[in-house]
C-alpha cells in the first residue's frame, strides 16, 4: 500500500481524487491538507463522503505528513510552487494546477515536471516522479487531434469550440458560477486566449513538429455541472473510414478512449475517465467530437491514471467507473 497526501483538499478536484481513492485498492490516504478547514472532518466539507468508512474519521490537517509516498498538489494556479518547497525529495508529486505544464515552467527545485498525458508519453511517465497534469480542455482537445499530429496530418488551421460545466470554475464563488447566472444561460469567454491554448500548442508542435497553422479556440461556460463537450474542425484529405482507421489504431492500447460510430452526449462519460470521441467529415473537413468529465478524465481521474502508470499498477486500476445515464 502507498500512502498518499493531498494539499489543496477542499475544492472540486480533491473532493473527487478523494472519492475515487477511498476505493482504490492499492493505496491509503495518510493525510488532507486544507489551511482553511484544519481540523474539521472532511465529510463536512465533502458531504458525499458521510458513511464511506475509514474516511468518516480524518480530519483536515495544516500541512503534509513527510511519511508519504506521494502528494496531489490540488490547490489554486500559481500555489504549487511554494507548496513544492516543503515536500521531501523523495516524494514523488502530481499537480493538478497548471503551475509546470508549459516546458520553460517544467524544471523547479530540482525537479523536472513531465507533461501527464498519458495517451501522449505513457512510457515517460512511468520513469518519473513529477506529473503536471494536463487541464481539462487541453485534454478533451488533444485527445480529439492527437492521432491527426502522430501522422503529421495537420495541414490548416485548427477550429475548437468547447462548453464546460460550471465545476470547471473551481469551488471559490464568483458571479459566473452562481446558479442565477448559470442557469439558464451560456457565455463565450477568453475567446483565442484561454490559459490551456498554450499547453495545446506545445503538444502539437511537439507531436508534429512542422505544424505551422493557427489554433482557434473558444470556450463556453455551459449551464451544467460537470462536463466538457468540444468540438473540432480541421481540413483532412483522407475519407472519414480513414479517419476513423486511423484513430482506432492509435488508442488501441488506451484503455479510456473510445471511438463511437454514432453522435455522442457529455451523459455517456459523467463519473468516468472515459474520452469519447466521434468523427464527421463534410468536404474537405474532418470534425471530431470530443466528451469527457472534467472532474475525471479531465482532472483527478487522469491523476489517478497517471499515479497507476508511475507505480506500474494496473493503468485503470480503482477507474472502472460506469455514467450515470439517466
Amino acid at each position: 500500500m502507498i500512502q498518499i497526501g493531498i494539499i489543496g483538499g477542499s475544492g472540486y478536484t480533491a473532493g473527487e481524487l478523494i472519492r475515487l481513492m477511498i476505493h482504490h485498492p492499492k493505496i491509503k490516504i495518510k493525510n488532507i491538507v486544507s489551511r482553511s478547514h484544519t481540523g474539521k472532518f472532511i465529510h463536512l466539507i465533502h458531504q458525499d463522503l458521510l458513511g464511506e468508512g475509514e474516511i468518516d474519521r480524518i480530519k483536515f490537517t495544516s500541512d503534509v505528513s513527510k511519511e508519504i509516498d506521494i502528494v496531489f498538489f490540488c490547490s489554486g494556479h500559481g500555489q504549487s510552487r511554494k507548496e513544492l518547497n516543503n515536500i521531501s525529495n523523495n516524494t514523488k508529486v502530481i499537480d493538478l494546477s497548471q503551475d509546470f505544464r508549459i516546458m520553460t515552467q517544467s524544471i523547479f527545485n530540482k525537479r523536472n515536471f513531465i507533461y501527464g498525458l498519458p495517451e501522449l508519453q505513457k512510457e515517460l511517465i512511468k520513469k518519473s516522479n513529477n506529473i503536471a497534469n494536463p487541464g481539462c480542455f487541453a485534454t478533451a482537445i488533444l485527445l480529439a487531434i492527437l492521432p491527426l499530429a502522430k501522422n503529421k496530418l495537420l495541414k490548416k488551421d485548427i477550429h475548437i469550440s468547447a462548453i464546460t460545466g460550471s465545476t470547471g470554475s473551481g469551488r471559490s464563488h464568483s458571479d459566473t458560477n452562481h446558479f442565477s447566472w448559470r442557469n439558464n444561460n451560456i457565455s463565450a469567454y477568453k475567446i483565442f486566449q484561454h490559459q490551456h491554448l498554450q499547453e495545446i500548442e506545445q503538444t502539437i508542435h511537439q507531436v508534429q513538429n512542422n505544424f505551422s497553422s493557427k489554433v482557434y479556440f473558444v470556450p463556453y461556460r455551459g449551464n451544467f455541472s460537470r462536463g466538457i463537450i468540444t468540438t473540432i474542425y480541421t481540413y483532412s484529405i483522407f475519407s472519414l473510414e480513414k479517419n476513423k482507421e486511423i484513430y482506432k489504431a492509435f488508442y488501441k492500447n488506451h484503455p479510456f478512449v473510445n471511438i463511437s460510430d454514432i453522435n455522442i452526449d457529455v451523459k455517456q462519460v459523467i463519473n468516468t475517465n472515459k474520452c469519447i470521441l466521434y468523427l464527421i467529415k463534410d468536404k474537405d473537413q474532418l470534425i471530431i467530437i470530443s466528451i469527457i468529465d472534467n472532474l475525471i478524465k479531465g482532472a483527478s481521474g487522469q491523476a489517478i491514471q497517471n499515479m497507476n502508470l508511475i507505480f506500474n499498477f494496473d493503468e485503470t486500476c480503482g477507474l472502472k467507473l460506469k455514467s450515470v445515464r439517466f
